[in-house]
């Protein structure tokens, strides 16, 4: 970073500076003439970054990344213009200027110490309320980046939330979310029921038709056990052809039609159309448990998986409970 001279030597105006416009323009270009202009090269920083100074940018463009010893990665969040400014922050806190500041093409920065900023805001009104007017932009805009961060890291948590295959909620939604609706289902002193269903015979199926075929009949399954749900349950890939119901406010009685009810639908299921050999259907078994007084979430799980044993047992492509 090399001083080229001074403000007062320049031929830069202070009308064209941002901080400066409605001021009296004389005055302030009286007390800057003898700040520094210094010159940066493409890709050079801000040297003497922990002291607080504004940087203005007469020439060129800055960009100004985060601060990384926050844990965030090194990503820019702003660019700085011909007549824009940064640093604002620094002086006011009377702190290190956290922000690394770099040279996007060759520019040229007025430099103005925070004593002499200080200075100025006590002379105008119009330089005080500028910069009210700079830093509630920059609030804003830090608010707008954080909201569509949080929107953007909602997208990537749902998303790796659902099963790539089914579309069904994955063994990581469970468990995340059973735990508390087990503890809400028990605070609230209401049932709660789980079904957990088996693809009957699915080796077999693989081997026969083979791995496509078998994807094509987890998808339909899944397909069979959303399209018989209530929008308030929860549909779980648990695992390989292994997968679950989480039915909130379900008394095991009423868990049991639902499971038998999806039984019949999926014996009926065609997993694909083909002419030259019989119809392959798929067909399941059901273990039906509900929520008691002690159990929790671990407990409901294994209430519902020796269910499920007994269905296989008996013969498959049946309820249990």
């Amino acid at each position: 970073m090399e001083q080229i001279g001074t403000f007062g030597d320049s031929a830069y105006k202070i009308e064209d500076l941002q901080l400066f416009h409605d001021t009296d323009g004389a005055q302030l270009a009286a007390a800057l003439a003898q700040c520094a202009v210094v010159r940066l090269a493409p890709g050079q920083q801000v040297e003497d970054t922990f002291r607080a100074r504004l940087y203005i940018v007469l020439r060129g463009a800055l960009s100004v990344a985060a601060d990384t010893r926050s844990g965030m990665p090194d990503v820019t969040v702003s660019k700085i213009l011909p007549g824009e400014s940064v640093g604002e922050q620094s002086v006011l806190d009377e702190a290190t200027n956290l922000a690394a500041i770099t040279a996007t093409e060759e520019a040229d920065l007025l430099v103005i110490e925070a004593d002499q900023v200080w200075s100025l805001i006590d002379q105008s009104n119009g330089v005080a309320r500028n910069l009210l007017r700079l830093l509630s932009f920059r609030i804003r805009a830090a608010g707008a980046m954080l909201r569509r961060r949080q929107k953007l890291g909602e997208f990537y948590r749902q998303l790796s939330m659902n099963d790539d295959l089914t579309g069904l909620y994955n063994r990581g939604w469970l468990s995340d979310m059973l735990p508390k609706m087990v503890a809400s289902a028990q605070r609230g002193g209401k049932p709660m029921s789980l079904v957990m269903i088996d693809l009957d015979h699915f080796k077999k199926f693989n081997d026969t038709h083979g791995h496509l075929a078998g994807d094509d009949a987890l998808r339909a399954a899944a397909g069979v056990v959303k399209a018989a749900l209530r929008p308030s349950d929860f549909a779980v890939r648990y695992g390989g052809e292994e997968m679950m119901v989480v039915l909130p406010d379900t008394s095991e009685k009423l868990a049991i039609l639902v499971a038998e009810r999806l039984c019949q639908r999926m014996q009926r299921k065609i997993v694909f159309a083909d002419m030259r050999q019989p119809l392959p259907h798929i067909t399941g078994s059901f273990g039906v448990a509900c929520l008691a007084g002690g159990l929790d979430d671990q407990a409901l799980i294994a209430a519902a998986d020796a269910a499920l044993y007994r269905a296989k047992e008996g013969g498959r492509n049946r309820v249990c409970s």
